[in-house]
């Protein structure tokens, strides 16, 4: 799944961090993620993320 990481951070914006999976998601909602960011978003393991680049090396790793 090819997600560009700064499309997908601009759906991130406003996420604090340590963030859940939960709260990441729901806020890229909130933001208007379309439908390949979501999809990645939703894919990645439930746990806490600490930062924006652990969302994008987690999501990079479905390429």
């Amino acid at each position: 799944m090819a997600v560009n990481p700064i499309e997908m951070q601009k759906n991130l914006g406003g996420v604090s961090y340590p963030a859940s999976k939960d709260e990441i998601v729901r806020q890229a909602k909130e933001h208007g993620a379309g439908k390949e960011v979501m999809d990645a978003l939703a894919s990645m393991p439930d746990k806490e993320y600490d930062s924006p680049a652990a969302i994008n090396k987690e999501v990079g790793r479905d390429s």
